[in-house]
């Protein structure tokens, strides 16, 4: 080897689903800094022209699309008329916690809507928009998935969540297997708990909070530069031999 395998993403496209809050952002960050041109999609305009903003002032170069992945066929056409995609992160996701024997349909059919059929669908167009690449096999691609520890252990009130999060890494190998004669990788990240606006509510509860960080092995949650670090890794060429695998960000959660 004469040379470190690169982390750069120089003149690669990357698209961010839910990239106005929370990891979304983190990440989106994250791809601009190692050069890439980052697409930013949310349903809240404000919220992602907030993030392009930041991005374009420490030099980075992004966009906005106001999008409801929810939308079949409005993500269908957006990615149809993309310019360029190398890379996706299908990040995009909620939680209803709840305790199984009280699931409420609504909850059930929220979380399956967004976690797993728009997570599907999402990936299926971005896998088109790639496809349509004359010079794709040279070129590559990939999709990172944005899993979850709970697609591999499962938790307490979270039935409906863990369930979502196994389909994801299920979905992940599925299509790894698929794209890879096009050299398109697949995989996925399954972060621990981390300081967001999704988990802060539970975590205010001492007791969650106590019980959590003791189930890490290091003893702490994941910041959410932890979960960018293996975004953009995967994304990268120094992950050229890779696909099919979920990295879990977990501090040795599942370990256990």
């Amino acid at each position: 080897m004469k040379t470190l395998p690169t982390f750069r993403l120089d003149g690669r496209t990357a698209l961010i689903t839910g990239a106005g809050r929370g990891l979304g952002v983190g990440m989106a960050h994250g791809l601009a800094q190692a050069g890439a041109h980052v697409v930013l999609v949310a349903r809240t305009a404000s919220e992602i022209e907030r993030v392009a903003s930041e991005i374009a002032a420490d030099g980075g170069n992004a966009r906005t699309l106001v999008l409801d992945v929810r939308d079949e066929g409005e993500v269908r056409q957006t990615f149809a008329g993309l310019p360029a995609l190398d890379i996706l992160v299908n990040n995009a996701g909620t939680n209803i916690p709840q305790p199984f024997v009280t699931v409420e349909t609504r909850a059930l059919d929220t979380l399956l809507d967004l976690n797993v059929r728009a997570a599907f669908i999402v990936a299926q167009a971005a896998a088109q928009r790639m496809l349509a690449d004359a010079d794709r096999r040279d070129r590559g691609g990939a999709i990172v998935n944005i899993s979850s520890q709970l697609g591999r252990v499962a938790m307490k009130g979270r039935s409906v969540y863990t369930m979502t999060k196994h389909a994801i890494e299920g979905l992940t190998k599925a299509m790894a297997i698929e794209l890879a004669a096009d050299n398109i990788r697949v995989n996925a990240v399954g972060p621990t708990w981390v300081d967001t606006p999704m988990t802060r509510p539970a975590l205010a509860d001492p007791v969650l909070r106590n019980d959590v960080i003791g189930s890490i092995p290091m003893g702490h949650m994941a910041q959410i530069e932890d979960v960018v670090g293996a975004v953009v890794f995967l994304a990268s060429p120094a992950a050229a031999m890779i696909t099919g695998t979920s990295l879990v960000v977990d501090g040795g959660w599942t370990a256990r």
